[in-house]
């Protein structure tokens, strides 16, 4: 099996001196949500101006989770609602994982999960595997979706609840000028419409909208518009390869991670079930440039269960390492991917997507009095609020895993081998899956410290046995 992609290169949201000094002053610059909250000034939204003869009007520009759940929720809030996106069979190369309360939080049909997963397989780098999920409940899954169908199914529900969906690809807005009149003047948004009718190259078209939430991905235009900042980045790459039915057999309801220096020196290899193929992929920050050679490793690593099979896609696409040092300013708020709502150590992304999408537009809902008044910075601001107060814990947790088991082969030896214990898989699962911190036993947190320490211990002293040989 043989493929090859040429990459584009991803163009980096860096600070330049020839940004507007109105930019640069008015919104300084935050390293932390607590930054945020002491400078903040909260002021009540029914002193707001009153909309007059319409509905407030808001663009999401992107049609990915998080943009569908803000469209579908802005719409059913009285929201004037528009929805543009480009790509409206999008394939984003993506694992495909979804938490069980997602389920239920978005009210998912069960038609559009492709496979219930109840079993994992974790395999390290001398491929010892370790079974995961042994303490699921009959009911409890990881369900494994297409994004080109969920993210279809959203949009579409977003425009049965009375969203304006534009297949359309956002090129620039025009932001407005500070003074008199300016918290309630329009911003300009600037776009290419493919309706099928004027011919591949589409039109050109323009919107007014009292505010924008960019829903837009790794490589957002709005970011860019209101100088949000650079980030780090990783290169996933996935191949979508349809195997025999009698190998499918085996990947009906379990996936498998790998890790290892071969298939990723920073992340992990993936091979995730679908309808009928799987999802075979990888990813990196530190070594981009080699991102090939990890997703051939990662195939060698499968090679016996996928043997066979031919690939049918090729996907690649830049995922955030962590959240924009500016989400907000004014009238428009960063949500999904173009926010850095991407956790390190797992990679899990959709539903914090979908999930910040949600909190955003309710904020917009609730500030503008269903629509009816306009909205200020400080209405957007209660969804950062509320974002960072329930998931900022969770994102500083997953960063010091990665940086504590994904460092060296032996540390990943000793994070498999933490897997095995039951009450790890207990508390991991509860936790993926219903997004919550369930309290843990004293004596069971007790015993697993020791036990931690223990691995590590082990793993640091087989570090410097293979040091050894190697000189």
């Amino acid at each position: 099996m043989t493929s090859s992609i040429a990459f584009k290169t991803f163009t980096g949201l860096r600070h330049s001196s020839a940004e507007p000094s109105t930019l640069q002053n008015k919104v300084p610059s935050v390293s932390s949500p607590n930054h945020c909250r002491r400078r903040l000034q909260i002021t009540a939204g029914k002193f707001s101006p009153k909309v007059q003869n319409r509905n407030l009007r808001v663009a999401v520009i992107g049609g990915g989770p998080a943009g569908g759940a803000a469209a579908e929720t802005l719409a059913k809030g009285g929201i004037e609602t528009y929805l543009i996106e480009r790509k409206l069979d999008n394939c984003k190369p993506c694992g495909g994982a979804i938490p069980l309360c997602m389920v239920g939080e978005f009210d998912l049909p069960l038609d559009i999960i492709d496979r219930k997963v109840t079993k994992m397989k974790m395999i390290s780098p001398s491929n010892i595997a370790v079974d995961i999920g042994r303490t699921l409940k009959p009911h409890e899954y990881i369900g494994m979706v297409r994004r080109e169908v969920l993210d279809s199914y959203l949009r579409e529900r977003a425009a049965t609840n009375g969203a304006n969906v534009i297949n359309g690809l956002f090129l620039k807005m025009d932001i407005p000028k500070g003074g008199r009149g300016s918290e309630t003047a329009p911003y300009v948004l600037h776009y290419t419409e493919y309706n099928g009718k004027v011919g591949g190259a589409g039109q050109k078209k323009t919107l007014e909208v009292d505010a924008v939430i960019g829903a837009d991905g790794a490589n957002s235009r709005v970011a860019k518009s209101i100088g949000a900042g650079d980030y780090d980045y990783a290169i996933a790459f996935q191949e979508r390869i349809k195997i025999p039915d009698d190998k499918m057999v085996y990947y009906e309801n379990l996936a498998e991670m790998y890790v290892g220096d071969d298939v990723s020196p920073d992340f992990y290899g993936w091979v995730f079930p679908k309808c009928d193929h799987v999802a075979v992929g990888t990813g990196t920050v530190t070594h981009k440039g080699d991102i090939k050679k990890f997703q051939l490793a990662t195939r060698n690593r499968a090679k016996d269960k996928i043997l066979g099979g031919k690939i049918i896609r090729v996907e690649a696409h830049p995922i955030p390492e962590h959240p924009r040092p500016r989400r907000l300013l004014d009238r428009v708020a960063l949500v999904g991917d173009a926010a850095g709502y991407v956790t390190k150590c797992s990679g899990e992304g959709i539903y914090f997507a979908a999930k910040s999408g949600r909190m955003c537009a309710e904020a917009i809902v609730e500030g503008s009095e269903n629509g009816k008044r306009m909205v200020d910075e400080s209405d957007l601001r209660k969804y950062l609020e509320k974002w960072d107060k329930t998931y900022w814990p969770t994102y500083k947790v997953l960063d010091v895993l990665q940086k504590v088991f994904y460092r060296s082969n032996p540390a990943r030896e000793a994070f498999v081998e933490m897997c095995a214990d039951e009450y790890v898989q207990k508390m991991t699962f509860d936790s993926y899956l219903y997004k919550r911190v369930v309290p843990g036993n004293p004596l069971d947190d007790l015993k697993l410290a020791f036990n931690t320490i223990g691995s590590l211990v082990r793993a640091n002293a087989l570090r410097k046995e293979m040091n050894k040989l190697s000189v």
